[in-house]
């Protein structure tokens, strides 16, 4: 959790079930240790409830938020849910990129166990999408829209080393910026226009984006699973163009991020480094409410730009946790005071 609170509620889906789910009871507790284990402390357990009742049957293509708990939570907790299912259909709604460990164990409804050390392991998320925290009248929101390099493949698993996790980390360490949430929006894979994994960002950007609670500020950084294929970079510049209106709209700033290099990665060709070239010129154009410039802190200014070898994760594409640490610090905090 990136920003603290007094009060929290929990949303789970079933959005890309094929059927429909049943929570039988639900708890939330913070969980101490670092890295994060299946291990809560059980003097902060507290039960979840939906409409004042243990569970709830969410259906097929929806998903819920549980009633609000009063729970204090502190800036940077880990925050443990812990779910007694019922019916589960076949396709389970869930983030494969979670770099964070799920426990599974099967014949219990035990929600409130102090650990679950014996259970299946997947490092896999399932269901939950989503925590709001009732925070200080000032607190506002950042939203970050990615793919696997805001999701955080090269990272620690349960280490929360992601770059929006260390640029939380910054924000929650200055003053001014101490009451900024990061809502890391990122999907492997995916990509703005076509194909990829997940909803396209152009598609899934009102529900991941816009429709987040107290939303103030966005960052887009997607694009290389576009031109990094078989994309131009126009049906994409068109792409945040409309989304650049959008946030407008709503009042809502938004920034560009500019495209890292890949070279080394399978996506690298001539053609392709062109594109991811344009792309990087249309988002430093103006367009946006400002730039955060990831392309020309971590690449290595060879012909052609690479990324430097202190920060790739050794595909040429994305970063090891040295690379994620500079792009947090690569952000204007300042941005984020606007």
């Amino acid at each position: 959790m990136s920003l603290g609170g007094s009060q929290i509620r929990v949303r789970f889906s079933n959005e890309f079930g094929n059927g429909a789910l049943t929570i039988n009871g639900a708890h939330v507790a913070v969980c101490r240790n670092n890295p994060v284990d299946s291990a809560i402390d059980i003097a902060t357990d507290k039960a979840l409830a939906f409409s004042g009742t243990a569970g709830t049957t969410i259906a097929q293509g929806k998903s819920v938020w549980s009633d609000p708990l009063d729970f204090t939570l502190a800036a940077l907790s880990n925050l443990t849910v812990t779910v007694a299912f019922g019916i589960v259909p076949s396709d389970v709604t869930g983030h494969p990129g979670s770099r964070t460990t799920s426990y599974q164990q099967t014949g219990s409804t035990n929600v409130s166990a102090a650990n679950m050390a014996s259970a299946q392991k997947p490092v896999h998320w399932y269901v939950l999408s989503g925590i709001d925290v009732m925070a200080d009248s000032a607190a506002r929101s950042l939203v970050i829209l990615g793919d696997s390099i805001t999701d955080g493949l090269g990272t620690t698993p349960n280490a929360n080393n992601r770059w929006p996790d260390q640029l939380a980390k910054r924000l929650q360490a200055n003053t001014p910026t101490n009451k900024v949430a990061v809502i890391n929006q990122g999907i492997g894979g995916n990509a703005v226009t076509t194909a990829g994994l997940g909803p396209t960002a152009a598609t899934r950007y009102m529900r991941d984006v816009l429709g987040q609670s107290g939303v103030r500020w966005v960052i887009i950084f997607e694009g290389v699973n576009d031109v990094g294929t078989t994309v131009p970079a126009a049906p994409v510049t068109a792409a945040f163009d409309q989304m650049i209106s959008q946030a407008h709209a709503q009042g809502l700033l938004v920034y560009g991020a500019t495209v890292t290099p890949f070279v080394g990665h399978s996506y690298y060709s001539v053609a392709h480094e062109l594109a991811r070239q344009e792309l990087n010129t249309y988002i430093r154009s103006g367009k946006f409410d400002a730039v955060i410039d990831f392309d020309m802190a971590v690449r290595d200014s060879s012909n052609p730009p690479k990324l430097q070898a202190a920060y790739d994760s050794g595909d040429g594409l994305h970063l090891n946790p040295a690379g994620y640490q500079k792009m947090a610090d690569t952000v204007d905090l300042a941005l984020m005071t606007r």
